[in-house]
């Protein structure tokens, strides 16, 4: 089904989306010449980027950019102790780049290969495709944010492969949940609350008005996971990045 959604609407959705590329893309080039500590972070900030636009940009350069190759910059050294509030949301990101990549990888991946919808339900445990394709949203955020919070806790606590799974597994099980529980919330009030009513089907996947909603849903995902990364760091269950 076509929907006709109203010019504004995608007006604004293609200019959402082009904000959140091009502020990918420029914490990328500027990655290259500053490096962050931990290189999983060099996948963090843009990836957060995609959903979060003009904000996670003026976050990463205000506090989080890496050191300058030439370290004899003026630019080397921060310059002042971030904020507390600065530390729970770069935690948070680093949880939410792990369910953006792996929601992004489920919904094209279940777009070009209907299959893999039904082998997750789709017609047998769930009338609506959306369902089926949440599952394997989830199981391909899980899988991604553990490995995020793995390749983190691991070398900075300096344990061994078996024990840092053991430590992401308690550092981001709940924070991925979290994130999963806004994000899916929102979608379900999206796709059911709006799009359902209004046009008699979801939105495809291939519409960017689907991808607006994705980022507004990512931004619901960082609200509800921010206190529970609050209480994760204070219990020095996560560690700051």
């Amino acid at each position: 089904m076509t929907h006709q959604f109203p010019l504004w609407l995608h007006i604004l959705a293609e200019i959402s989306l082009a904000l959140g590329l091009v502020s990918a893309l420029i914490i990328i080039a500027d990655e290259t010449s500053r490096p962050q500590q931990m290189w999983i972070m060099n996948l963090v900030w843009p990836l957060c980027a995609l959903f979060g636009g003009l904000i996670w940009l003026a976050l990463y350069f205000r506090w989080k950019r890496g050191v300058p190759r030439n370290r004899g910059s003026a630019e080397a050294q921060p310059r002042m102790k971030p904020p507390p509030w600065v530390a729970v949301t770069t935690s948070a990101s680093h949880c939410g780049a792990g369910c953006t990549l792996g929601d992004i990888l489920a919904e094209w991946l279940a777009y070009f290969l209907p299959g893999l919808a039904i082998a997750f339900g789709w017609k047998s445990l769930f009338g609506e495709k959306i369902y089926a394709v949440w599952v394997v949203d989830f199981i391909l955020a899980f899988g991604l944010g553990i490995g995020f919070q793995y390749y983190t806790i691991k070398p900075m606590r300096d344990l061994s492969p078996r024990d840092g799974l053991i430590e992401a597994l308690k550092a981001d099980t709940a924070t991925i949940l979290a994130w999963q529980i806004g994000m899916c919330g929102f979608m379900a009030l999206a796709q059911f609350g709006w799009a359902m009513r209004v046009y008699g089907a979801p939105i495809a996947t291939n519409r960017p008005e689907f991808w607006l909603m994705m980022q507004v849903a990512m931004l619901c995902g960082f609200v509800t996971s921010y206190p529970v990364n609050w209480l994760l760091l204070k219990m020095g269950i996560k560690e700051e990045m």
